[in-house]
């Protein structure tokens, strides 16, 4: 399992892909596999906001478009443009609720970056806690 500094840093250079014309806050996330692959990627933005996509979305559905199923951690970095450095910058709710289909909320590290080194970590649990999760349906 990689250390969230060089996660971050992937996600540092994901974040230089955003497409983000009308918020201009970018964001990029990187998302490691079990088996240790690595799948990138940055917010879209749309004119029509619901059809945006967030960082953490475009990563999530890479992976799961190349068959991975199993994931251990992410991380997130996000900012103003004009800021220049990302900060820290927590999943919306939506993100949140995409990974815990694919990852145990209990184990799953989500790592929240920034360009100065700053990180803090969290369990996917805590940061979306009494989650609606896949066994609640059965």
């Amino acid at each position: 399992m990689r250390g969230a500094k060089e996660l971050i840093d992937l996600a540092l250079r994901a974040r230089e892909g955003a497409y983000a014309p009308y918020s201009d806050f970018l964001v990029g996330a990187a998302l490691e596999c079990a088996d240790g692959r690595v799948f990138t990627g940055c917010n879209i933005e749309n004119a029509a906001y619901s059809v945006c996509n967030c960082a953490e979305r475009t990563a999530l559905f890479k992976a799961v478009s190349e068959g991975a199923r199993d994931f251990v951690q992410i991380a997130i970095v996000g900012g103003k443009r004009a800021e220049g450095a990302a900060q820290i910058c927590a999943p919306c709710g939506v993100c949140r609720q995409a990974l815990l289909e694919f990852c145990d909320a209990g184990d799953f590290l989500v790592h929240l970056g920034a360009a100065d080194g700053a990180c803090v970590t969290y369990r996917l649990s805590d940061l979306l806690p009494a989650a609606f999760s896949p066994e609640r349906l059965t």
